[in-house]
Formats: structure tokens, sequence, C-alpha cells
């Protein structure tokens, strides 16, 4: 039990830690046949680095600026603590799996400690700040994978009426498959628009036929629910299940599950003059490669909608989008 518990540990371990730069290196995004913005134009996206994220400009989301660029917005690392003079600059903030200094990822599993409780990544003074920089009109994108990513981010993601489960979600067929929770973690689930698990909002329509999203890939994650106005985008189905482990990727036969069916991994919403777009799992804007060789991410074979996706969604957090004018009839709000 031990030995299999400390492989399942190393397996998260080299999921968060794996190799980046060649597989963001070798990806190229798809062209874009007329940018939104002329080059280096459009609104400037601050990609946050001062949280020990896993996923900044210069890890993981080379490719998310790659293709933002392209589209003529400015993209920008910052490594500053969230503040009125600090985002002030900005017209999208990113952040994507932030943890505190107890959870960060670090070269030596045996000292990576992602038990609970987990610790917030934000002092309140840094929620306060992202809150009133988007109620004046900032937009926030903020993505975040299984526990302690959920844990971590929990608190900036309240603030707008988002609540996180820290856990792992999995599907109960994937793991009746794979015969263990721990390679179920990982797996591939595909929102698709004539399931109902991909949302008819602007962000899945886009601004014409050419631009809308049919399917969207995500790689694990977490599942949440939300209050207040905010408009699902990616919702899981009936086999959904949230495992709540004492520690990170340990999944004795007693750790607690419950159902996650209709919960969320993807919404957005308007929040004062601004807009949010939240994300239970950060590998679906990024390019990587998984511990075993498989591509994850926007380079995966079951996301080649997601690049689309990923522009749709920055045009509306640019207000580029109307939410109202774009949305099929009958969405779920």
């Amino acid at each position: 039990m031990k030995s299999a518990l400390g492989l399942a540990l190393l397996c998260g371990l080299c999921l968060a830690c794996e190799a980046e730069a060649p597989s963001e290196d070798l990806w190229l995004p798809p062209p874009i046949a007329k940018p939104s913005y002329p080059y280096d134009g459009g609104p400037l996206i601050l990609i946050d680095a001062g949280h020990h994220n896993t996923h900044t400009l210069e890890r993981r989301y080379q490719a998310l600026a790659k293709l933002a660029r392209l589209d003529g917005y400015r993209v920008q690392a910052s490594a500053a603590r969230f503040s009125r003079g600090s985002l002030a600059r900005a017209q999208i903030l990113v952040v994507a799996n932030a943890l505190h200094e107890r959870n960060r990822v670090r070269a030596d599993a045996e000292v990576t400690d992602w038990s609970l409780p987990t610790p917030t990544a934000f002092t309140p003074e840094e929620v306060g700040a992202v809150r009133d920089w988007v109620r004046e009109g900032g937009a926030l994108l903020l993505a975040a994978d299984h526990m302690p990513f959920a844990g971590a981010a929990a608190d900036l993601a309240a603030a707008f009426g988002i609540r996180f489960d820290n856990a792992f979600t999995i599907d109960e067929e994937v793991e009746r498959s794979v015969g263990d929770p721990a390679a179920a973690v990982s797996h591939v689930t595909v929102f698709r628009r004539a399931g109902g698990g991909l949302a008819g909002h602007a962000v899945a329509n886009g601004r014409n036929e050419a631009e809308r999203v049919n399917a969207v890939a995500t790689f694990g994650g977490h599942a949440f629910r939300i209050e207040g106005n905010a408009a699902p985008l990616l919702v899981l189905g009936p086999t959904a299940v949230s495992l709540l482990p004492a520690v990170a990727w340990e999944f004795p036969p007693e750790t607690t599950r419950r159902s996650a069916a209709g919960w969320l991994q993807g919404a957005a919403l308007h929040f004062g003059r601004g807009r949010v777009a939240v994300f239970a799992e950060a590998g679906l804007f990024g390019v990587q490669t998984s511990g075993a060789g498989e591509p994850v991410g926007m380079n995966a074979p079951e996301a080649a909608q997601n690049p689309r996706f990923l522009l749709n969604l920055l045009h509306w957090l640019s207000g580029l989008l109307d939410a109202d004018a774009t949305a099929d009839t009958g969405t779920v709000r």
C-alpha cells in the first residue's frame, strides 16, 4: 500500500513538473486570417507569476501567449502581488494554478506538502484588490486544477460567487475501466454541445459560424458550483464524482467521495463593469506532455477546438463578444 501511494504521489508530481519547453516550442498555433487587433496593439494581458504558479508565461502558458499575440493582444508576465497599482495597466489578468509557499511545486517530491488543510495563495488584501479591479472594468481568467490548486484559489474564486471543491474529479466509468482512481484522475473529458456539456454561451458561439465551437477538452481537475448570475460553460455529466483525499494523490478506500453530476468545470459572469471566467482545470489552455509522453492541452487530438475556444474567451473578456447577442436560445444561466 505504501509503495502504491508513493507511486500515485509521484505520478501527480510528474504531471505537475513534467518538461514543458519542448512541447510548447514545437507547437504552432492555428493561423488567424483576420486578427482582432493590429499586432501588439490590443489589450494587455498579464499572466500571474507571483504566486508559485505552475502555469506562467514562461512555463505552460507560452502557447496561450502565442495565440493571443497572433490576435493582436499584448502579453506580459507579472510577478507582483495584486494591488490597485500592479493591476492598473492590465485589461485581462490570467491566474493559473497559484499555490501557497507551503504547497509550491519543488524539484524534490519528498519535501512537497500537499496535505490538508490547503492554505490560500492570496492575502485578503490581494483578493480585495482583484475584486475591486474587476468591478471597475477589469477582466479575470482564473484557472485552478485539482487539490491543492483548487484550495489555494478558493478565496479568490469565492469573491465572485464561485465555490471551488478542493478535490479530484473523475468519471466513475473511467475509474471502473482502469481499476484505480489515481489512474482516472488525469483522464480527458470532452464537453460537447450536442450532449449539453458545452453550454451555448457567447464563448462557445463566437461572432459567426466560423468561430462556433462544438467540443472542448479538459484534462482532470476539480469541479465547482456557482452562486448568483454566473453562466455555465462546461457542465459535468451524470457519472462525475469528486474524491476528497487528506493528501493529494493518495486515495485509500475510505477516501470521501460525492457526486459531481451537473457541477461545472467552466463558468463566466459579469461583475460590476468587468467580466470573470473561471475554469476547474488549467491545462486546457496550455501545451505540455505528460510523464508518459502523451499530449496534454491544446496539442492533444481531443482538444482540436480548444484554441478557438480560448480566442473566443479572450474576445469575451475584452468585450468583443456580447453574451446576450450571441447566446443560444434556452441556454441555462
